[in-house]
């Protein structure tokens, strides 16, 4: 791989200006493979600043599912320390393919679902691009559920007979449904101003709920000496929790590892994605996951209950209706956040693509809330163990095979050089399908699938006696990454090999 510079080609934005982008575009508008939201941004549409991408993990990181993200390992057997370090380290893995897909978008101007073309072909590129799309909308479900949920905790309060309604958890998540509809009708501009709007007041409800754990409880220590009492008895090692665990947080990001050229190709510089997403992103994970532990360990020892989730939570901290219903308002916030920036952008782009000329932006969102209700969220999330070792090392592993042959191609094959207007023509230098892409992909998920099936059927998701298979497993994303990159690069080789053998024969 060639060293980077800010003197270097592949530093500078590549996206033409002026005449070139108008001339680009009409080109490109004669084909079935563009549209207006999948076209480069040129450069003054640009104004993601640092901020705006730090705000961004910061507001997604502060959701109920990483809130209670601890809990999951913290059930399974793990002390707080080693959870946060497996959280920890998960998310600085998952940052290095963040960032090098990121460069991505910032150069050229273009989403996920078109710079994937150059790897898969430019069909190829609707299934990779839908295999993303589709894990979206099983996480625009879950977050959705949640959100749900701490609306229906929030009615129930105010009007008590809503609990005794039938299916009130669904009328809430139908209503909660609706809202995030309204706010993507509006399109990518409004999701940035949400973004932006709702890191800090996140950022504070995370500080006020430490700021009362630290005053009731026994005292930081003391606090964190009591969070043993969470960690459930367990007959599992440390390193045999380590590994599925560490694969299940990296896989927890996964999905923005492919797409974050999604969000990138609006920022003002390299500079600003590097630096906003290298703090946002750890630091908003390792932070929001450290206060979900220290408050459940400091209301263990006020209420003698262990209250993981904020919505069961924050009723004991107050009965005063204002509080309720702002503390609650902006657990709402937190969900409506993490799914506009994480769960929607993407998979409308990837609706998008399968037909640009008839599905756009907007409707690929509609189509993102419908499947995300169709995939039946709430059964999901019924066992954390079970959502952590079997959804999220489950799909992360997919996506892992995706990253590295899409890394491999632009990094290593292609030596960062694309040919723009070739990923918008059907008969351009990329092809319809990309044969080497596929057939590496294979080669790293396959082995992995005995693995998955039988942690689907174990307890908690985790396996008790592993066989090899099993063990491969338990790698994941790394596995999948791994294996992928290298195959590509070398059925490609041969794939060259043969194409001179057959020219010199």
């Amino acid at each position: 791989m060639r060293s980077i510079s800010p003197e270097s080609p592949s530093f500078r934005i590549a996206v033409p200006e002026g005449v070139e982008l108008r001339q680009l575009c009409a080109e490109a508008e004669q084909t079935p493979l563009y549209n207006e939201d999948l076209a480069p941004i040129p450069r003054a549409r640009r104004s993601w600043g640092a901020w705006n991408y730090t705000a961004l993990w910061v507001s997604m990181s502060a959701a109920l599912t990483n809130y209670t993200l601890a809990s999951g390992l913290m059930a399974a057997g793990m002390l707080w320390w080693q959870a946060l370090l497996t959280i920890t380290l998960g998310n600085l893995i998952v940052l290095i393919p963040m960032l090098l897909n990121a460069w991505v978008g910032v150069r050229f101007g273009i989403p996920f679902p078109v710079f994937v073309r150059a790897a898969f072909g430019t069909e190829g590129a609707k299934v990779a691009a839908m295999a993303r799309g589709l894990v979206g909308c099983g996480w625009f479900g879950i977050q959705t559920w949640l959100g749900g949920l701490a609306l229906s905790a929030l009615l129930s309060h105010f009007w008590t007979a809503w609990m005794g309604i039938a299916g009130h958890e669904f009328f809430a998540f139908g209503a909660f449904w609706l809202v995030q509809m309204a706010i993507v009708s509006r399109g990518m501009g409004a999701i940035k101003r949400f973004e932006s709007a709702a890191a800090p007041i996140l950022l504070l409800l995370l500080l006020t709920l430490m700021i009362w754990a630290l005053s009731v409880g026994p005292g930081f220590l003391a606090t964190l000496r009591a969070s043993t009492q969470l960690t459930a008895s367990s007959s599992y090692t440390f390193w045999e929790l380590f590994w599925p665990g560490l694969a299940a947080n990296v896989g927890n990001w996964a999905t923005l590892s492919l797409n974050i050229p999604d969000f990138t190709r609006y920022a003002k510089s390299q500079r600003a994605q590097l630096i906003g997403q290298s703090i946002g992103l750890p630091l908003g994970m390792m932070g929001t996951s450290f206060v979900g532990l220290f408050v459940t360990a400091a209301a263990l020892e006020v209420f003698h209950k262990t209250l993981w989730n904020p919505i069961e939570l924050i009723p004991y901290l107050t009965d005063n209706g204002f509080l309720l219903l702002l503390a609650l308002g902006v657990i709402l916030l937190a969900q409506t956040s993490i799914n506009m920036g994480a769960n929607v952008v993407s998979p409308s782009n990837d609706f998008s693509n399968l037909a640009p000329r008839w599905i756009s932006f907007r409707l690929g969102g509609l189509l993102t809330g419908i499947v995300g209700i169709l995939m039946c969220p709430w059964l999901l999330m019924e066992h954390a163990g079970a959502y952590i070792f079997t959804w999220l090392a489950g799909y992360g592993s997919l996506l892992g095979a995706i990253a590295g042959v899409m890394i491999a191609d632009y990094w290593v094959w292609r030596r960062q050089d694309l040919s723009l207007i070739d990923l918008y023509r059907v008969s351009g230098r990329y092809g319809r399908w990309n044969w080497p892409a596929f057939v590496a992909m294979a080669l790293a998920i396959v082995p992995l699938i005995p693995g998955f099936l039988t942690a689907a059927v174990s307890p908690g998701g985790i396996v008790k006696h592993p066989d090899f298979l099993d063990r491969i497993y338990t790698y994941g994303w790394l596995w999948t990454f791994a294996v992928a990159g290298v195959g590509y690069l070398l059925l490609q080789l041969l794939r060259r090999r043969q194409a001179l053998r057959s020219q010199y024969a």
